[in-house]
């Protein structure tokens, strides 16, 4: 394969639990030429590419499934229908950066073997980024690649905000609360001024809901704690992942249920959330489609668990000036977002049904104590902008 274009360009890979979001950006001011999706545990994945410029959408069924397969067509798109670009980096974003990295770091092969020792703590989303890396580093071994990791942006909270009351020699290990989504927050925490120029320098809480979700309570556009810990495993309930749970119930599943660890960990990762408990779906969208009563249980402790945690957070920032919907089910369900803010009617939180609906900016009446928003989040623009900080020019 040969990369003989002009236009410079970078590819960023955003590896999900359940798709490959892509994008080429131009190095020369970060514009989103291509973006694109392919929904990679569907039996019929398809690669789904939009021309940013002349809006036009392309769709290709692919020939097989798999991660590795899906990917290799990116690249062969890339290469074989954008003759005039040169692909100068690949930026990727990796969930877990454990102890070891405390920003976007470029990849070599020592960085490689540490990220490798955290696929327990992330076995969604870190094998398949890892994965991507290295398909990548065979077919061009002098690309350089950038990891930004979603971890990374927790660094500014206390050490009350990390620590699990345990023994401290497994404290001492690194078995602390290290949170997610960090790149999702880092953009939302960039345009707030934007968005919320009053308050946006106060106490924000930020709902990064999508088939992964988590919250993160901020403070001078900082984060100060989220809902997630030493694995994506924590906090919220979500698409097929069960967030928090009595430990208690692991145990009595091991002991009384014999379960083994492969078993119990699928049906942790895989068979719980949403899916578990509508015995329907993982997709919201197919939820609130549904007559089902299983599955409007399902979206109502959806959000009874979403409401609970946010007023977890009001307590670690001693208030709340805003609240701030994103990611996929949080900038495209109205439904989801007016069940939780009628949960917080008694702290004042006033929607406004109307702008609800139509998916404004600001989705809070005027009278509203706090107010609420909905910003589009942009992971792929965060790690370009670091990937051309730490490419060599």
């Amino acid at each position: 394969m040969t990369l003989n274009h002009k236009k410079e360009v970078v590819l960023i890979i955003n590896a999900g639990s359940s798709s490959i979001k892509f994008s080429v950006l131009t190095c020369a001011d970060l514009t989103v030429l291509y973006h694109g999706t392919i929904e990679t545990t569907t039996d019929h994945p398809t690669l789904m590419m939009i021309d940013t410029s002349s809006r036009q959408v392309a769709k290709q069924a692919l020939k097989k499934t798999g991660y590795a397969y899906a990917l290799c067509q990116i690249l062969d798109w890339l290469e074989q229908s954008s003759t005039h670009l040169r692909l100068s980096a690949v930026g990727h974003r990796v969930v877990h950066a454990g102890p070891y990295y405390s920003g976007p770091t470029f990849i070599t092969a020592e960085v490689l073997e540490k990220l490798a020792l955290l696929n327990p703590l992330a076995p969604l989303h870190q094998p398949l980024s890892l994965l991507a890396i290295n398909l990548i580093r065979t077919q061009y071994p002098a690309l350089p690649q950038i990891a930004c990791f979603d971890t990374t942006f927790h660094h500014t909270q206390n050490k009350l905000a990390t620590c699990f009351p345990i023994p401290r020699k497994l404290t001492s290990e690194g078995i602390i609360r290290y949170g997610f989504h960090g790149i999702s927050y880092e953009y939302i925490a960039s345009v707030l001024p934007q968005y919320l120029p009053n308050v946006a320098e106060g106490k924000i809480i930020v709902a990064h809901l999508g088939h992964g979700a988590s919250m993160c309570a901020m403070h001078q556009r900082q984060s100060v704690a989220t809902s997630m810990g030493l694995s994506a495993l924590d906090g919220l309930m979500m698409g097929s992942r069960c967030g928090a749970l009595d430990p208690g119930v692991i145990l009595y599943l091991l002991q009384e249920k014999k379960y083994s660890l492969n078993k119990l960990t699928h049906l942790l990762y895989h068979e719980s959330g949403l899916l578990g408990v509508s015995g329907l779906s993982s997709d919201m969208r197919t939820l609130e489609a549904s007559t089902d009563p299983n599955a409007i249980e399902a979206i109502e402790l959806f959000c009874y668990r979403a409401a609970s945690e946010l007023l977890s957070l009001c307590a670690s920032l001693q208030g709340c000036d805003a609240i701030v919907f994103t990611a996929g089910i949080g900038e495209n369900s109205s439904q989801v977002r007016k069940k939780i803010s009628q949960r917080l009617q008694w702290l004042g939180v006033q929607i406004d049904e109307a702008a609800n609906k139509r998916h404004t900016s600001i989705i809070s009446q005027s009278t509203s104590s706090i107010a609420v928003a909905v910003i589009p989040t942009n992971e792929e623009y965060m790690i370009a902008q670091h990937t051309l900080k730490l490419k060599p020019s």
